[in-house]
């Protein structure tokens, strides 16, 4: 209460939240919410409601966490610099020009992108141009009452976990009002402490991205409707698919434009049906071979495809070992496969990774869940020498990448290889869906579901935390009839199976595990960037049928364990 009379009585540069303070003054639960604590910074960066108080997203809390970004740079080197990129969101560019604003205050130069662009652009402009960090404004794919803001190291990564402490014990340590040092942006621009990011570096990104296109001959033989859902991908897509050959191109008209109150797509996440609803509906008067869409930071892909007359979607894991399988076989074939090739992918995607990784001879290495994880191997590969056996590397949530010229997640890239790959199958008079029953039969039907449990404002954190401490203190002996018979503690680093306890060589992060006797699996996590309780169900069968089965038990199985 002391906090927020504070902001209502600072005279505040936004008048929407002034207004907001007084419409919810005599509303404890209201003022609770935005004021029971700082918004979190942490690997991710921030990521919140928009809205008035230290919980939520707004100019001021922009502004303290670039302070504390500042101060954490100046301390490393005065006179760095740091590379901004926004979406569509609300408020995105503002917040952008609120952190340039910031960084030329406190003596470091700011380079903008002009215009909306992908987050791996973000990734590859501070590689490019040899930034300190990064800053890219954006919740993905979250409701348009989100927006969020990402910090990226010199590497082009997120930034690691101890990197991300210091930061935030120089955000922790300053006055939101008092403390924060801020340069009007035309000012900024005027002492040259502001500058565009130039038309090369977005088309060095493109190029880089072409490099890892594994398909000659690439012709109009792809039919293709595409959504960039009201965000920044329709630029870069659009370019990249042009440069290769694939011009057959319909975009969703309702969706072409960047709009951050995504009219037609409330939750605008590609790993949910009701996200293409638009462009599927296209797609049934289009009768394209494929359906693409991009999030709104254009990081994640979501496809759907025409097969027997319907369209089938795919899901992060499907594509994500079809590409994988797709750049073995292309690389192999065009002899540019690497000796000792790697694949990086996370603890909650398919084990089907596995049996593809061994059939071409690769080395798999397994990260925490996000793909910053992954481009933090990446880097370590290239601290080794060893950047170029890297040839590819996703996430079960729809987020892939083939090269090594960033360090995130790339849906452009990931748009130009599915792209490409259906074509290939299209030749052989194939779909993706064929081609993935190929997989199965191959390997095995590696079947995944994922249920999310949403638990807002902080009576939701505290009911996610006691659910996660009471699975810790008692561990099941069976879930849906199966007997466990070992679970993993990712926050204590610690694998138990039946007979002994080992140290799991990962950062320690608050994941629970649990194997089951017939080879399938249940794992839970708090998301890190929205209120919700994830449980990741996985299970192996000779048919499809033996794993639905699985799948179906542990999706029943899974409140009754949770609580819920």
């Amino acid at each position: 209460m002391t906090e927020y009379e504070r902001w209502r009585n600072t005279p505040l540069e936004d008048p929407k939240l002034t207004q907001e303070l007084e419409d919810i003054a005599g509303k404890p639960e209201e003022i609770n919410d935005r004021f029971y604590r700082n918004l979190e910074f942490g690997t991710g960066g921030l990521r919140g409601v928009l809205g008035a108080g230290t919980n939520r997203m707004n100019i001021y809390t922009i502004r303290k966490a670039t302070q504390g970004l500042a101060n954490y740079l100046n301390k490393q080197r005065k006179g760095g610099s740091v590379a901004i990129a926004h979406d569509s969101r609300i408020n995105s560019n503002r917040f952008a020009k609120e952190a340039a604003g910031v960084l030329a205050a406190n003596g470091i130069t700011a380079h903008l992108y002009p215009q909306l662009m992908p987050t791996p652009a973000l990734s590859y402009a501070v590689r490019y141009l040899h930034c300190d960090a990064g800053i890219n404004v954006t919740a993905s794919h979250n409701p348009a009452k989100y927006n969020g803001y990402k910090a990226y190291g010199s590497d082009g990564c997120q930034i690691a976990m101890e990197m991300a402490d210091q930061v935030l014990a120089e955000i922790n340590s300053l006055d939101i009002f008092n403390d924060v040092k801020h340069m009007d942006y035309d000012a900024g621009v005027k002492a040259g402490l502001i500058c565009t990011i130039a038309d090369e570096v977005t088309d060095a990104y493109l190029a880089d991205v072409k490099k890892q296109s594994l398909l000659k001959d690439i012709d109009s033989g792809l039919k293709l409707v595409y959504t960039p859902l009201n965000g920044a991908g329709r630029m870069c897509v659009t370019r990249i698919l042009d440069s290769i050959g694939i011009r057959d191109v319909t975009i969703v008209p309702e969706q072409a434009e960047p709009d951050g109150n995504f009219p037609t797509c409330p939750y605008p996440n590609p790993e949910f049906r009701e996200a293409l609803q638009k462009g599927l509906e296209l797609s049934e008067k289009v009768q394209p071979d494929l359906l693409l869409a991009t999030d709104p930071d254009c990081d994640r892909v979501g496809i759907a495809v025409r097969h027997k007359g319907d369209f089938v979607l795919l899901n992060g894991n499907e594509v994500g070992v079809l590409l994988m399988d797709y750049v073995a076989r292309q690389r192999v074939a065009n002899g540019i496969m690497p000796k000792n090739p790697v694949v990086i992918s996370t603890i909650v995607s398919t084990d089907m990774n596995e049996a593809i990784t061994k059939e071409y001879g690769i080395e798999l290495f397994k990260v925490l869940t996000g793909f910053k994880f992954i481009g933090d191997k990446l880097a370590e590969l290239e601290e080794q020498g060893r950047e170029d056996q890297f040839i590819f590397g996703y996430e079960e949530s729809y987020g892939y990448l083939s090269g090594s010229y960033v360090r995130d997640k790339d849906a452009v890239n990931a748009s130009m290889l599915v792209c490409e790959m259906a074509l290939y199958y299209k030749r052989q008079g194939k779909t993706l869906v064929d081609a993935m029953e190929d997989l199965y039969q191959k390997h095995g039907y590696y079947l995944n579901d994922l249920m999310n449990f949403v638990f807002e404002g902080q009576d939701g954190m505290n009911k996610m935390s006691a659910m996660m401490d009471s699975l810790r203190k008692s561990t099941p002996q069976q879930i849906a009839g199966i007997r466990v018979t070992g679970h993993s503690d990712y926050l204590l680093s610690e694998r138990h199976d039946e007979e002994a306890v080992s140290q799991i060589a990962l950062p320690k992060s608050n994941v629970l595990e649990f194997r089951l006797e017939n080879g399938s699996k249940l794992m839970v996590r708090p998301s890190g960037t929205e209120p919700k309780l994830k449980a990741y169900l996985s299970a192996k069968g000779k048919t499809r049928q033996d794993a639905l089965n699985v799948i179906e038990a542990l999706k029943e199985a899974t409140p009754k364990l949770l609580g819920i």
